[in-house]
């Protein structure tokens, strides 16, 4: 279960960062993911001590690895294998805090919107 290197996108799975491994892979591929400041490949090699900043679509983590696995475990397992920085820490709970605050009208709508929807949007922004 434990090596010296994991590949990013089987390591990014296994922490639960992305459901499945091909979407960890995407992730890495169009840049979402950053290890120690740079672009890198899904085969690129992880080790403890990295800093990884990884965008899943609705937050941005920064990262530090402390463990590896190459196996998807519990969520408990899981936290085990990061801690995340006190800046990163500090910005998710000031965008949770925002995003309950205040929605943007169109986060709910996926895809082109109905004439329900677009109602709905305009209401809201007049």
């Amino acid at each position: 279960m434990l090596s010296a290197s994991v590949r990013i996108d089987k390591w990014l799975w296994a922490a639960r960062f992305f459901k499945t491994r091909s979407l960890a892979t995407d992730a890495v591929d169009n840049g979402k993911v950053r290890l120690n400041g740079a672009r890198t490949k899904p085969a690129h090699s992880v080790k403890p001590g990295d800093l990884l900043v990884i965008h899943n679509g609705t937050t941005e983590w920064e990262v530090g690895v402390l463990a590896l696995a190459e196996v998807r475990g519990s969520a408990d397992i899981a936290r085990t294998l990061y801690a995340e920085t006190e800046p990163s820490i500090a910005r998710r709970a000031n965008d949770a805090e925002q995003h309950k605050l205040y929605r943007e009208p169109g986060t709910t709508i996926k895809g082109r919107p109905t004439k329900r929807d677009r109602r709905a949007l305009e209401r809201s922004s007049s």
